[in-house]
């Protein structure tokens, strides 16, 4: 594997985060003790400007993430979760720049409302942005506690799909993102070779010999820059989404919110239930009261179990293509787009995956086993997806 020196972009937010498949799944979202905020007084002076007063220091939480974040309950008692962009500045103030132009967006957008966080202020030059705080559950932890319904999928459908419908406004970023970058896959960066783990070695390694993958991957950029643009999400998966006692979903992180592809977004949702298929393969998860087999799975019992778990957990990605077609019509080549984006998700997880680890497991190898296969032959894969129906 070669190692050029030269500039890499930086990962969405988020990207490092993978949800370990245990039996029956009753993980909860991660808290951990928040950054001292007497480290970072901007963040108090920001909700004593906004009127709120400072945070209750031994009452702040920290959900997990790569940026600095605090969540809690200020001295006017109003709970309020406060984001430190973390990055290079020129990264930071493009994030902070395509989230304040989302504010702008989502004012005059149809079908949104009260399906986004409610932001209360910023400061800019500080990289901090202030929510009222959410009491809710993760998409993700629905998906892992399997309390994510098929009418959530559809609503969260419709609502993505009502993202895309809305109209343009003056000033939202058009900039391609960062990532698939098929250059990666003939030479890495030398500080990004130098930083990586075995494991994360191990994932270039597997990708880089694959010249049909790396064709694969140029050829979706190329769709991709076709594409009609529309106003796009660009970091969508389960645990952006938030929902409350009432069941409706909100859409959080729109730090990369631009004009793009929409397929970036649909094709990221049936990543999330394709991985979480696979991921199944190794728990007891929708077995009913059969205990997983204590011993070491054959190939022949892996590909049954894992055609098993995709028959179960499918049917969200469809009634998702259901809710989203409700909104708009979609261009003939999105389902196949789409659908290569699925299978890069799960492309991007094996990276991810392997941060947390040495070696790369054998789930995390059938993972992206089926990642490639649906960037290699997204046809194929479309149906399964549910995707041929744009009519």
């Amino acid at each position: 594997m070669q190692a050029v020196d030269q500039h890499v972009p930086g990962r969405a937010e988020g990207a490092g985060r993978v949800d370990k498949g245990e039996n029956k799944g009753k993980e909860k979202t991660p808290v951990f003790r928040p950054v001292e905020l007497d480290s970072f007084p901007e963040v108090d002076a920001l909700l004593t400007e906004l009127g709120f007063g400072s945070f209750v220091r031994d009452a702040v939480t920290a959900p997990v993430g790569r940026n600095h974040v605090w969540s809690g309950p200020t001295e006017s008692g109003r709970r309020i979760f406060v984001k430190r962009l973390v990055g290079t500045e020129a990264d930071v103030r493009a994030r902070m720049a395509r989230t304040l132009t989302f504010e702008r967006f989502v004012a005059q957008a149809a079908g949104l409302a009260g399906h986004v966080p409610t932001l209360l202020g910023c400061d800019r030059e500080a990289g901090l942005v202030a929510f009222d705080h959410l009491s809710a559950k993760s998409g993700a932890e629905l998906m892992v506690d399997e309390e994510f319904s098929g009418q959530l999928a559809f609503t969260v459908g419709q609502k993505i799909g009502a993202l895309h419908a809305s109209p343009v406004i003056e000033g939202m970023d058009d900039t391609p993102p960062a990532l698939p970058e098929p250059g990666l896959l003939h030479a890495l960066p030398l500080g990004m070779y130098n930083e990586l783990s075995f494991a994360e070695i191990e994932a270039w390694r597997l990708m880089q010999r694959d010249t049909e993958l790396r064709e694969a991957l140029t050829e979706l950029r190329r769709m991709e820059e076709a594409a009609p643009r529309h106003p796009v999400h660009c970091d969508f998966r389960v645990d952006q989404l938030l929902v409350g006692d009432g069941g409706i979903p909100v859409i959080a992180d729109w730090e990369e919110f631009r004009l793009a592809d929409p397929a970036r977004d649909v094709g990221a949702f049936a990543g999330e239930w394709l991985y979480r298929s696979v991921l199944d393969i190794v728990t007891n998860r929708g077995d009913g009261d059969t205990p997983f087999p204590d011993v070491e799975l054959t190939h022949e019992q892996v590909l049954t179990r894992g055609v098993e778990k995709m028959e179960r957990l499918l049917p969200m990605v469809h009634q998702f293509w259901h809710g989203y077609r409700t909104q708009r019509e979609v261009d003939p080549d999105l389902p196949v787009r789409a659908t290569a984006f699925a299978g890069w998700h799960l492309l991007d997880r094996l990276i991810a995956g392997a941060a947390q680890g040495q070696r790369l497991s054998g789930i995390e190898r059938a993972a992206a086993g089926i990642g490639r296969g649906a960037v290699i032959t997204p046809h194929k894969f479309a149906g399964l997806l549910g995707f041929e129906e744009t009519a």
